[in-house]
């Protein structure tokens, strides 16, 4: 719009994410009714060096895993399924119904729905040659 100075950042300081999520959160706290929202973040340490962990929130009833990660020589061997059981428990703990996460089709689409995951939506060409898919599971 004229009179309108976009600002574009490639490297956008904690300050400026934090201000918007904060005026986002308040916008949907507002039109939901639902304070509730909380990190949920779970962490795999070995002598202090992060080696699998989730980060991710629930608000409103629901939980979301923004990222799940494992270190690749420990890939495999159930750490991943124990992070999600974790997560899924404190969930149910703090009233969630569902837990929804994404995947790409480079990372581990496979492991969701033997853990009573559903797929409910992919994305195409993203990244270029790729998918994103989205689970969702009941809890």
């Amino acid at each position: 719009m004229p009179g309108w100075d976009i600002e574009i950042s490639d490297e956008a300081s904690d300050a400026d994410t934090g201000e918007l999520r904060a005026a986002l959160h308040e916008y949907n706290f507002e039109s939901t009714g639902y304070r509730d929202g909380l990190a949920l973040s779970c962490f795999l340490r070995d002598r202090g060096r992060l080696v699998a962990g989730i980060d991710g929130f629930t608000w409103g009833g629901y939980a979301r895993v923004d990222v799940l990660w494992v270190d690749e020589p420990l890939r495999r061997q159930g750490l991943g399924r124990a992070l999600l059981a974790a997560a899924e428990a404190e969930a149910r703990r703090r009233g969630c119904r569902t837990i929804v996460l994404d995947t790409h089709s480079f990372q581990a689409p496979d492991l969701y729905p033997g853990l009573g995951y559903k797929k409910v939506g992919e994305t195409l060409q993203t990244p270029v040659g790729h998918s994103q898919v989205m689970f969702q599971k009941d809890l």
